[in-house]
């Protein structure tokens, strides 16, 4: 679903990039709104993701991206079916479902922060050409 980690990568692209870079994201299943905790987790670093409305694939407005990075394995192979006939580079970053954990809240929440700042460190990295 479109509502916890390609939200926050969205997020984080925006706040390092600005309008520099053209962002979107989607997922398999639309999900009603972003997930609570993913909101929480970002608006720590002052970005606000609670007006993200979750699509899919199919809810893109066009096919004119230059690269596509998927965050799960069902997500990868659906971008790779996705773009079988574009000139589109496809990126898999392996990428935790904090969802999927267990524990107390403060544990989850520790959950969301890491992946997270695990995405922020790789969106860096990944970009750091494009310079602040």
């Amino acid at each position: 679903m479109n509502a916890i980690r390609s939200p926050m990568a969205e997020g984080l692209m925006k706040r390092r990039f600005g309008t520099r870079v053209f962002v979107d994201s989607c997922g398999l299943r639309k999900a009603d709104l972003v997930d609570p905790m993913a909101v929480m987790v970002m608006d720590e670093l002052g970005v606000d993701i609670i007006k993200h409305r979750p699509k899919t694939f199919a809810d893109l407005e066009d096919d004119s991206f230059d690269l596509i990075i998927s965050l799960a394995p069902q997500a990868h192979h659906r971008a790779l079916e996705y773009t079988r006939h574009l000139a589109v580079e496809v990126e898999y970053w392996p990428t935790m479902d904090p969802s999927a954990v267990e524990g107390s809240r403060d544990s989850r929440m520790d959950t969301y922060r890491d992946v997270r700042d695990a995405l922020d460190r790789q969106i860096a990295k990944r970009f750091a050409m494009l310079k602040l």
